[in-house]
């Protein structure tokens, strides 16, 4: 294979096309190895050399900054590898953690006479043609790039991202001895840790070749705009086409602050429990709604603006999930919050973190002595890097594996998480979370969050007033959240063909046990009758029943009222 196959390969990452061209070339790969091997010999040497000193706690500070420098010098691939671990507390000591932080935006710049000629090769003209003003040094600079400040001639405030000279053949050679790494590391590793360990570095490596074509990161910042169109809370900047191209990138300058700013947030005056409540609810609505998922959504790429927005840059790393994946995680929500251990572990199953096959009956105990303790009697106690930490402690015992894309929605849940905890050290992730979740399962906009809905109101075929209760009172801790729109949706459900199960299981729920269930009943009316009055019940219910043809009310009419009969006699 020669150097131009290999280029048109880097293109996407390939993993079998990068093996084949560095196999006829093994000087190329043993030199960096050598190089990288060497750098982190003399680290270890160190720390051993603290320990044989008993300087451990008196050196922990020069280790943490030797280990980001040792990660800064061998390039982007292992910045980046750092910039995951700085997101996982649950890996890494206090600090080394606040060491590899700076990995995120304080990396030392290229020349900016190299940058300003990539930005004239690239777009085709001289930078007095495109820009009135650019910033002579660079405002940023991150593992794989670097930001400059301008305006366009035109008027508008930009920020151009420049890509580091020579970076795909750089990845290319880390992530080829990376793989071949894993190859070799996975069965010494304890259990199935190992098991998908190259499935992984190529799930690193797809992301990393998708991270440097600007012009795949524009797209993704347009399709992510378009998902949040509706929502006034969320700022996502403008892509200028004009002045972009594979290796530059020309966007709308945002001004704000970044979220681990406190002290600036403050300052300006902005309310730090509104921003981590769009901060969560986005990355729900992203998770769950959309299924396109902003996969590094550390505090260097989100900013809490001064008129109260959030917004979001660097759209490299993105991933995609399908109908039938979205739909599982609800699942898995849905179950964790009944505590229906049984139906979660298959849905692990379901989602790959199990084997189909996979005997889940010795698992269930295990997740509800785990998750059980996680969440407390009390939903609002649910910490998710609590339930993460825990769970790390199953995979040692039964044959729990990550899927790769799963370990980008764990690395964006925890660095959201932690975004939120820097803001408030009481955060609750489901004190938000669980709000929304309620919010959408009531709404109930498909056919499929309905059924989802009824899954968490009926258990063993018994209607469950509490959990109905319980949901709407959470839900309306969302201020933005109408009840009545979401009681005329629920009525024209129940008087719908698709809701004749509901129709008949709550005459059914009424009248269970001998006895009508008027006490249920008050209470829910007295959770919503400020705000659902009867005037607007009755409006809903004549509105509804005019959508409704003549037939269909004729056919509800009769089947509630046999029903009735049949559960009084």
């Amino acid at each position: 294979m020669n150097s131009q196959a290999l280029t048109q390969s880097q293109r996407r990452y390939d993993a079998k096309a990068i093996a084949g061209y560095f196999r006829y070339r093994p000087w190329l790969a043993w030199a960096r190895a050598l190089k990288i091997i060497w750098n982190f010999v003399i680290f270890v040497l160190s720390l051993k050399w603290d320990d044989w000193q008993g300087q451990v706690e008196q050196n922990q500070p020069k280790r943490a900054s030797q280990l980001r420098e040792v990660l800064t010098r061998l390039g982007p691939t292992f910045i980046k590898v750092g910039q995951a671990l700085s997101t996982r507390p649950d890996l890494i000591r206090k600090d080394f953690l606040e060491e590899l932080i700076k990995l995120q935006d304080q990396l030392p710049p290229f020349d900016s006479r190299v940058a300003y000629q990539i930005i004239e090769a690239e777009l085709g003209r001289p930078i007095k043609e495109m820009f009135s003003e650019l910033s002579p040094y660079p405002v940023a600079a991150a593992s794989l790039g670097q930001v400059y400040h301008g305006w366009l001639h035109s008027g508008e405030e930009v920020a151009v991202k420049v890509q580091r000279p020579n970076l795909r053949p750089v990845l290319s050679l880390d992530l080829y001895l990376m793989r071949w790494i894993a190859s070799w590391i996975s069965p010494w590793l304890p259990l199935n840790l190992g098991h998908d360990l190259t499935l992984i570095v190529d799930e690193f490596g797809t992301k990393l070749f998708e991270e440097i074509d600007y012009l795949n990161e524009g797209r993704n910042a347009e399709k992510f705009a378009t998902n949040f169109r509706n929502n006034p809370t969320v700022k996502v900047p403008a892509i200028y086409w004009r002045y972009t191209s594979n290796c530059v990138l020309t966007l709308e300058w945002l001004n704000g602050f970044k979220l681990n700013d406190t002290k600036s947030i403050r300052e300006a005056g902005l309310d730090q429990e509104a921003i981590i409540q769009i901060a969560v609810t986005s990355g729900l609505q992203q998770l769950l709604e959309f299924g396109f998922f902003h996969a590094d959504p550390h505090p260097g790429n989100l900013f809490a603006m001064p008129d109260g927005r959030m917004g979001y840059i660097d759209f490299g790393m993105m991933d995609q999930l399908d109908e039938s994946t979205k739909e599982c995680l609800v699942d898995a929500v849905v179950h964790l919050i009944n505590k229906d251990y049984s139906d979660l572990a298959q849905d692990y199953v379901n989602l790959g973190f199990l084997s189909p096959g996979t005997d889940i009956r010795p698992i269930v105990p295990a997740l509800e002595a785990v998750l059980g303790d996680a969440i407390g009697q009390n939903v609002g106690d649910f910490n998710f890097k609590t339930v993460t930490d825990k769970f790390s402690e199953l995979m040692y015992d039964y044959p729990f594996r990550v899927p790769a894309k799963f370990a980008l929605i764990i690395r964006s849940l925890v660095t959201q998480e932690g975004i939120a905890l820097s803001l408030n050290p009481n955060f609750k992730i489901v004190e938000v979370a669980y709000p929304y979740v309620a919010k959408r399962l009531l709404t109930g906009e498909s056919p499929q969050l309905r059924r989802r809905l009824l899954n968490v109101l009926f258990k063993d075929d018994k209607f469950q007033w509490e959990r109905l209760e319980n949901m709407v009172s959470i839900a309306r801790t969302d201020g933005s959240f109408d009840l009545f729109p979401t009681a005329r949706l629920g009525l024209q459900y129940l008087l719908s063909d698709e809701g004749q199960f509901l129709r008949r299981q709550l005459v059914i729920a009424l009248t269970e046990d001998d006895r009508l269930h008027t006490e249920e009943v008050q209470r829910l009316w007295n959770l919503v009758k400020d705000e659902i009055t009867p005037n607007r019940l009755f409006n809903a219910a004549i509105g509804v029943l005019t959508d409704l043809s003549r037939e269909s009310v004729a056919a509800i009419l009769p089947s509630v009222t046999s029903l009735i009969a049949k559960n009084n006699s």
